[in-house]
């Protein structure tokens, strides 16, 4: 049976002031209203049943993300593990119900057009699986710069009887710049776009065999999991203790360099902005004649490039004179620097009191 997990795990501190401890920025109504992970959710409508969807994320956001988008199940970790346990866990947990699980791995932190191609190559994906379970498969986008934070997957031969299915002929996370301006230039390597489609048992002997410890572990939380006492129990006794890795590092590149197992990547031609930070928050939205952008009222004259935010109709953000400015406005908090230092907003929010984080 086709499943889905959604990962929701981080909290998106280069988006504060908006983003928060208690409102991570999956669940920001930055969209016309609506967050980042009710569009996710909405993607999945007509690939996979709403009864088939979970979300994975800290603890601390289950009680807000169950509340936010209603009758869907959260898998609550204790702390972060990085996003191969995160994997492991939904493998372990999906497979003690379903023994023939697949699922696929999306991500909340994206916007994704059009649906409908996105849609085509998720449903490509588990047919590719359901063929052969001892397929993991990624999705490709077309890469538009040498970007060194991403991963990379180099198409190989294409698979017959499916459209845009081709085996990966590698798969390398984070290259250096050299390699990656290699990688683009050739136009046969994709940036990993983060999804993937498993089978549930297929990712649970991988990780027996790649990371047997964790394995073990998640196994033992997957026992415990319809007993909501025990599985509080067995959670924080045993997840803060697995090794944390990336599900790139920890299953695709091992993988891939397996005999047994076949990593498969599917193209999807999309816009892919990943909205992670205030810059690519402005990219959603449409510039004035001076570059300037702004998601609410505001008043910028002889500015040119800046980015007003304000968290309600009723505040109106004003400047006069500046160039390549970020400015955001709440009820509590108000953050401004150079576009060119917005990274630096993340270090920003670990320094301001706990009141306001």
């Amino acid at each position: 049976m086709r499943h889905a997990m959604i990962m929701a795990g981080g909290s998106g501190t280069r988006l504060w002031p908006f983003s928060r401890a208690d409102q991570p920025k999956q669940l920001l109504p930055l969209f016309e209203g609506r967050s980042l992970l009710s569009l996710a959710a909405e993607r999945l409508n007509g690939v996979v049943e709403a009864e088939r969807r979970v979300i994975c994320t800290a603890e601390r956001f289950r009680g807000a993300i169950g509340e936010s988008l209603g009758d869907i199940e959260v898998l609550g970790e204790p702390c972060g593990r990085d996003t191969l346990n995160a994997v492991g866990l939904t493998a372990a947990v999906l497979a003690r119900r379903d023994p023939q699980a697949v699922f696929a791995v999306l991500t909340s932190d994206h916007i994704i057009e059009p649906q409908d191609v996105f849609a085509d190559a998720i449903k490509t994906g588990f047919a590719l699986v359901e063929e052969d379970r001892s397929r993991l498969v990624t999705f490709g986008i077309v890469p538009t710069h040498p970007a060194t934070g991403y991963g990379y997957v180099g198409r190989g031969d294409a698979i017959a009887g499916f459209t845009n299915a081709h085996v990966a002929a590698e798969f390398k996370e984070k290259p250096d710049l050299e390699t990656a301006r290699r990688y683009v230039d050739s136009g046969t390597y994709s940036w990993n776009s983060g999804m993937f489609v498993f089978s549930a048992a297929t990712v649970l002997e991988a990780m027996e065999r790649f990371h047997p410890t964790n394995a073990k572990s998640l196994t033992r939380i997957a026992d415990a999991w319809e007993d909501e006492t025990r599985r509080t129990e067995v959670l924080e006794e045993l997840y803060p203790a697995l090794a944390r890795t990336s599900v790139d590092y920890g299953l695709m590149e091992p993988a891939a360099q397996a005999d047994d197992l076949e990593v498969c990547t599917v193209a999807m031609p999309v816009e892919w902005r990943d909205v992670g930070s205030w810059p690519s928050f402005a990219e959603t939205l449409e510039a004035d004649a001076d570059g300037n952008r702004a998601n609410a009222p505001s008043v910028l004259q002889d500015c040119r490039n800046v980015l007003a935010v304000s968290d309600s109709e009723e505040r109106i953000v004003t400047a006069i004179g500046c160039d390549d400015l970020v400015i955001v406005a709440t009820r509590d908090a108000v953050m401004v620097c150079p576009a060119d230092r917005a990274e630096d907003v993340k270090r920003l929010a670990g320094d301001v009191p706990d009141s306001h984080r």
